[in-house]
Order: structure tokens, then sequence, then C-alpha cells
């Protein structure tokens, strides 16, 4: 990124994020964690899909700066958590009575055939290099796959966001 282009992604970012400090919870008990994601063009996107489907708020584990203009204003919407490590985001988030899931594309347990509670905390990782953390030392964490039938098995991270918040509310009766 340009200096100078940079400079002003990083001004609308600090603006953005004082506006974020007014953000009221959404309509649904659900939140994401965004666990080390390139703060790049997926983050904003998220925060959309979030204020679209009603997210209570959103956690950012040690993401940096992104430019909020993808997000068409939902990052002032949404309330954002700022957290440098998960650990202390987990332990917020169960204190707050959550459950806390990881997507797993190798795991058996498919999103759709398990009951999401009221309370669910849904776990994004990076793309290529995963979680921040090692899955297995929180116990707690419950693993789901979304079911894929292509080749690739694999998808956006901003994709599978929108498919977990679209279930968590079919599940509820709130989707269509």
């Amino acid at each position: 990124m340009r200096r100078e282009s940079r400079k002003h992604m990083l001004q609308r970012y600090n603006k953005e994020r004082q506006r974020n400090l007014l953000a009221r919870p959404g309509a649904h008990d659900f939140v994401l964690v965004l666990d080390n994601l390139k703060p790049g063009f997926n983050v904003p996107k998220i925060f959309r899909s979030a204020e679209a489907f009603g997210a209570r708020e959103v956690h950012l584990v040690n993401i940096g700066p992104f430019d909020p203009a993808p997000a068409k204003g939902s990052f002032r919407k949404v309330p954002a958590r700022f957290h440098d490590d998960f650990r202390p985001c987990q332990d917020s988030l169960r204190s707050e009575g959550y459950d806390l899931f990881v997507l797993d594309p190798g795991c058996p347990d498919v999103l759709g055939a398990f009951e999401l509670p009221e309370k669910s905390a849904f776990v994004l990782g990076n793309e290529e290099f995963g979680f921040s953390f090692e899955p297995t030392d929180y116990p707690c964490l419950r693993r789901l796959s979304i079911p894929q039938f292509g080749r690739v098995q694999s998808l956006n991270v901003s994709i599978a966001a929108s498919i977990v918040m679209y279930e968590y509310l079919r599940q509820r009766g709130t989707g269509p």
C-alpha cells in the first residue's frame, strides 16, 4: 500500500474505531471471534455481514488496523472488542456464559446437524495459518465443520462467517 493511501486508511480506521465506541449490541446473542486474520479485505466484510445478521459483537484477536470502507458503515454499528491474544477473549466470553465453537473443515460434527446454544461464539482463524493458538489447549472449544462437496474443501473466511451466522438464525426461526 502506498504511504499516502496507508496514511488515509489509518485515519479512517482511527475515526471509525472511535465511532465504534458508540455501537450497540445486535439483536442476537451470538458473537464472532476473528483470530489472527489478515486485516485487509475479510475483516470489514465480516463486520458488514455481522451487522446484517444482528451479531451481538465481534471480537478481534491480534488484528491490526484495517480499511473500514468495505464494511459500508457496519464497523461503527457492531461493537468491536480488541484482544492481544486468545486466552483473555476466551475467558471473558466463557465468564459471560458463551459456548465457543471453532470451524474445522476436518471435523465430523457438521454445522446444521448440531443444535447451537443461544449464547454461541464462533471462532474464525486465518485462512492460511489457522489459529494463533492451539485449539487442543482449550478443551472447552467445540469443533464444527461446514459441509462441502467440492474438491477444494476450503471457504473464504468471510463466507464461512456468513454461513455460520445464517445457520444460527435458521435454528432459532429468525431466518427465512
